[in-house]
């Protein structure tokens, strides 16, 4: 069965950069444009895993969608404006981005926490949205249908101990989305961010199956499951596109309802 529902081609004609588009939900989401007619361009720092995504993604295109690729840093501005030229130059638009790269970092308690480790999760997470939004502004402005998506988690709603900057940096991605909508919705830009909760992606492949940290998340989560890509990429598609078009400045769950909970215990990993 596939994973991809069948679209009707409503994203026809929208060029979209999905940042952090190698793996896991990035991935998806080009995944779920390309099905829906979209031309992406997915950015990322390594091109091999680059290459490997976008020979994946071409076995989802539909309605004319079609893949391409840029090499780049979101948190180095010169390299952040280089990738949004790059698809400007490709198709002659940009109709949306979703800032998708993003990170976590070691497991600290504050007391003991590595100055360090705390601004490059800040950055790679509140300077690379940033960053994001200034270079592709104009862009979505110009599109007259500009849909900007950020990427939050769970995290930046829900308290997770240990967590150190991630959960603050998600949050501060939260307050930039809800203040670029207000600031952009009169030149009909719209800014939504999504919060995922687990999500079978690589990264979380780390978290032993049969361990306490893993029950956490399954036990606070009234459906008793956890989230695959395409479940947050579906989302990003609809607030891409025209059925959308009348919402902005939201911070939607896409967890299996485990904000009505707490959040995970990861105890274990602490360092």
């Amino acid at each position: 069965m596939s994973n991809h529902y069948e679209y009707a081609g409503n994203l026809t004609g929208y060029a979209v950069l999905v940042t952090g588009g190698g793996t896991g939900i990035g991935k998806g989401c080009a995944m779920e444009l390309v099905a829906d007619g979209a031309a992406v361009t997915i950015s990322g720092r390594r091109q091999e895993v680059l290459e490997e995504a976008a020979s994946d993604i071409e076995a989802a295109v539909a309605h004319g969608g079609r893949v391409s690729i840029v090499v780049g840093d979101v948190t180095e501005e010169d390299s952040a404006a280089s990738m949004v030229a790059s698809v400007v130059d490709s198709y002659g638009r940009l109709d949306a981005c979703i800032a998708n790269a993003g990170g976590g970092g070691m497991l600290y308690g504050y007391e003991s926490m590595d100055t360090d480790e705390f601004l490059r999760v800040l950055h790679l997470n509140v300077l690379g949205t940033m960053l994001s939004i200034k270079h592709t502004l104009p862009h979505l402005v110009n599109s007259g249908r500009g849909s900007f998506v950020g990427m939050s988690s769970l995290a930046g709603e829900v308290t997770h101990p240990w967590f150190g900057a991630y959960p603050v940096a998600k949050a501060g991605i939260e307050a930039m989305i809800r203040n670029a909508a207000d600031e952009n919705g009169a030149d009909n830009v719209r800014f939504n961010a999504i919060r995922p909760g687990f999500i079978a992606t690589e990264i979380m492949e780390g978290i032993p199956r049969d361990g306490d940290t893993f029950r956490s998340y399954v036990d606070n989560t009234p459906m008793a499951d956890v989230g695959q890509p395409q479940d947050v990429a579906r989302l990003a598609r609809f607030l891409v596109g025209p059925e959308s078009r009348w919402i902005t400045g939201q911070c939607i769950n896409v967890d299996g309802g485990h904000s009505l909970r707490r959040g995970p215990d990861f105890s274990a990993f602490k360092i």
